[in-house]
C-alpha cells in the first residue's frame, strides 16, 4: 500500500458525539434566514415576555401571528414589500 493509504484523511466522517462542522453552519445559517425572513418573530416575543413581562399572559401562536401580520397591514411602510 501507499504511504497515503495508511495517514489519516484530512476530511473525516461526522462523529457519532456530534454533527459535523458542515452540519453546524448550515443549521446556523438556517436560523440566520429565519431571522431575516420574520420567522423567528413569536420565539422573540416569547422571550421578551418571559424577560421583561413575566407575570402577564402571553399571546397563543395563532393569535399572535394574527396581529403581527395585521400590524404589518395597518403600517405598510415597516415592511419591506
Amino acid at each position: 500500500m501507499s504511504e497515503l493509504a495508511s495517514e489519516p484523511s484530512a476530511v473525516s466522517a461526522p462523529s457519532a458525539q456530534g454533527p459535523s462542522r458542515l452540519q453546524a453552519a448550515l443549521r446556523d445559517a438556517w436560523e440566520v434566514l429565519r431571522g431575516i425572513a420574520g420567522e423567528r418573530a413569536y420565539e422573540n416575543y416569547l422571550a421578551h415576555q418571559a424577560v421583561h413581562h413575566p407575570g402577564d399572559p402571553v399571546l397563543p401562536e395563532r393569535e399572535f401571528w394574527r396581529v403581527h401580520v395585521d400590524r404589518g397591514d395597518r403600517a405598510p411602510s415597516a415592511r419591506c414589500c
